[in-house]
């Protein structure tokens, strides 16, 4: 690999945490300088932040044998002890529940019987369901880090909700949160609550599809919203339905669909003040004008006139495929420079780092890559191995190394999700993945051309193993991956057609 940094690389800081503060405190256990400190062990003062880690380590004490909290400095051997080995006197036992750990309340009650106390008393009320909300009392309570659910009800939004719901107000069903305003407190709500059984699993972006077509509608002339309506509920609506139902990713369908009916609309609408002709009696020579006077988006408007001539609406109105002008594509130095920079730089944090080399690697769509599941990835004798296709592909030595680090180290699992998610990249709602936007936002502010990586790797992989191997193994339809194929062979052609004539006598 080339030792070059890519081009436009613009590393973002992994630095996790905020600051730490300075004073004149020296910790006695990282020996950093602390603004104050949090307790005093016999070993001399500890900082918050050594005492945060040290309530939360739990284990097997290396000198007394007992399975339980290890606020203790660590042994020769690194390994860290139990308080009354290391003669620390505190009692780190809940009052409640028996656990050890850090005490969040007086009253000497850990974090979790305090937020189950906070929680019963102000949504299990006999205006709502009280078997229901202690249902939900029990889902919040079940966070990995109930510190977070803290954090979260801090929020006046999510206060006014809960409370909506402990009075009744706010029946707790999907109906009943869609008349909330929309919102990150109330989806991720609606996230525990399905994931925790509460609420029958429903597509989102099927659900928010719907809403959003009929927003749409109201404010149109009525020769323009019917065929619109038509065009959105016969075509698009019914195959995104159909597709939830087997289970099928529905983010891309979904947009893809918004972007042809918002430019049918456009159209339509120009169509009726411009000519005050409909979607009915429309001509080609105005089809033609339009799409010859605008940019490139207004070809979306093709996929409305085969839907028209199937409903024969209007049978007289052709319109081509377009075809790009140009494919962006890295060349192949740029793809092992960004290669090099994820799997050993430190310009990204790790998930995105790992998703990166995804792409790059074996050209899988981010939308793909963040639905990915940890039981996508097996590991074998002969090393791990990842479901892309047909059948599992090998995964080489330097992105194995890094995406078992990954998999062993999974963010976003403390707010819901818990650490049985079965996502490889878990998102910060409980039940669901990174949102793809997210990883592609990440990736395109370091300085990676999403479009360019993926068509440089399927480019490569296509000269290197036969076209159908590569799509049955990557997930790629025979179809796309000829195409590629074709593309990355022309050059050659072309070449071997000049050198040709250059030597004919």
């Amino acid at each position: 690999m080339t030792t070059d940094q890519p081009v436009g690389l613009t590393p973002r800081s992994t630095t996790r945490g905020r600051p730490r503060t300075t004073g004149v405190v020296t910790c006695a256990r990282c020996h950093r300088a602390a603004g104050k400190a949090r307790t005093r062990w016999p070993e001399g003062p500890i900082c918050g932040t050594c005492f945060y880690r040290a309530t939360r380590t739990h284990g097997t004490c290396p000198t007394c044998g007992e399975d339980r909290l290890l606020p203790g400095p660590p042994t020769e051997d690194g390994a860290p002890t139990c308080g009354p080995c290391a003669g620390i006197v505190q009692d780190f036992h809940c009052t409640r529940c028996g656990h050890e750990g850090e005490f969040y309340r007086r009253g000497r009650l850990c974090a979790r019987c305090a937020l189950r106390e906070e929680l019963t008393a102000e949504l299990v009320t006999p205006a709502a369901e009280p078997e229901l909300m202690r249902r939900l009392v029990d889902a919040l309570c079940a966070a990995e880090r109930p510190e977070s659910i803290f954090t979260w009800k801090r929020s006046p939004k999510v206060q006014e909700l809960l409370r909506s719901l402990a009075t009744g107000q706010t029946p707790m069903t999907h109906d009943g949160l869609d008349t909330q305003d929309s919102g990150h407190h109330v989806e991720h709500l609606r996230a525990l609550l399905v994931h925790h059984g509460l609420l029958p699993q429903r597509d989102v972006y099927l659900a928010r599809f719907e809403t959003w077509i009929q927003s749409k509608l109201p404010p149109l002339p009525r020769h323009v919203a019917q065929p619109v309506e038509q065009f959105a509920t016969w075509h698009h609506l019914n195959r995104i339905r159909a597709k939830a139902a087997a289970g099928g990713p529905t983010q891309g369908p979904v947009h893809a669909a918004k972007q042809q009916i918002t430019e049918t609309i456009k159209f339509l609408t120009w169509l009726d003040t411009t000519h005050q002709r409909t979607a009915g009696t429309c001509t080609q020579q105005d089809v033609d004008a339009y799409l010859a006077a605008g940019p490139t988006t207004r070809h979306l408007i093709r996929t409305f006139f085969v839907f028209a001539r199937k409903t024969r609406l209007n049978t007289g109105i052709e319109i081509g495929h377009r075809t790009p002008r140009t494919s962006p594509t890295l060349t192949q130095d740029q793809r092992l420079a960004w290669l090099q920079e994820l799997l050993t730089g430190e310009s990204e944090s790790l998930p995105y780092r790992a998703a990166g080399v995804l792409l790059l690697l074996y050209a899988q769509p981010l939308v793909r890559v963040a639905a990915l599941r940890t039981t996508d990835i097996q590991t074998r004798d002969d090393g791990l191995h990842l479901s892309l296709g047909k059948y599992p592909t090998p995964v080489p030595a330097p992105f194995a190394d890094l995406l078992a680090t990954h998999l062993n180290n999974r963010p976003n699992l403390n707010t819901g999700n818990g650490s049985d998610s079965p996502w490889l990249f878990p998102g910060t709602r409980a039940g669901q993945h990174l949102h793809p936007a997210t990883i592609m936002d990440r990736l395109r502010d370091l300085g990676v051309n999403l479009r360019g990586a993926r068509n440089r790797a399927l480019a490569d992989l296509v000269t290197e193993v036969p076209p159908p191997l590569v799509a049955d193994a990557l997930g790629y339809s025979h179809q796309i991956v000829f195409k590629h194929a074709q593309a990355a062979a022309e050059p050659w052609a072309r070449y071997t057609g000049r050198r040709g004539q250059s030597e004919s006598p």
